[in-house]
């Protein structure tokens, strides 16, 4: 039997470059990047409370409010922001502000009462057993978002809940099945929470 050796050649060199492209293809694919985790720094908001301690001067530490407009009044400083700061940031700027009247004032900020900025709020609306705005954690998942609201309501559509989450200014939905996760106990069906995610519970049909 007679065998063309040029087209034996040409076969076996496209056989080659194939499996090249198909290795080649292999090695470059692509991995999608996993989603960011949030900043996990708290971030003080109005409604909270803190516990201001300057060392060595007790007569100016003391507890106090974040006021709804987010600033605080402690003594020789008024009017200071602190909503939208870390507790350290906040105490660097007490610092600052009291360097006027101490020498090297030293200053500690304990959080003691937690509700948190608004934009990072976790929102729970519609057939909730107790809808409300609840202060973002680190780590927190849907189930936690569920316990602290006591669930939902014999009337809630709860597989056809909406999680809205805004990722670089434009907002998402994504559907979640919370009677799955709370009644049936699939945890496949719990998700971890974003700063400013609104849970939005559905009523029923029926």
């Amino acid at each position: 039997m007679h065998v063309n050796t040029p087209l034996m050649k040409w076969l076996a060199c496209g056989a080659l470059a194939l499996t090249a492209l198909t290795l080649g293809g292999c090695a470059t694919k692509q991995v999608l990047p996993q989603e960011a985790a949030p900043a996990t720094d708290y971030l003080i908001g109005p409604g909270d409370n803190l516990s201001i301690v300057v060392w060595r001067n007790p007569e100016v530490s003391q507890g106090v409010p974040v006021r709804p407009d987010g600033k605080i009044t402690t003594p020789l400083v008024e009017d200071l922001q602190a909503s939208g700061k870390t507790s350290t940031e906040l105490a660097r700027d007490i610092e600052k502000a009291l360097s006027k009247f101490i020498q090297q004032p030293v200053v500690t900020v304990i959080v003691t009462g937690f509700v948190g900025v608004y934009s990072e709020q976790i929102k729970v609306i519609g057939q909730a057993a107790r809808p409300q705005a609840l202060p973002y954690r680190r780590d927190m998942s849907l189930l936690d978002v569920m316990i602290a609201v006591g669930g939902v309501t014999d009337f809630a559509a709860g597989n056809r809940a909406i999680l809205l989450r805004t990722v670089d200014g434009k907002q998402q939905k994504l559907t979640v099945r919370l009677n799955d996760l709370i009644k049936d106990g699939d945890i496949s069906a719990n998700l971890p929470m974003r700063p400013g995610d609104v849970l939005v519970v559905p009523e029923s049909y029926f």
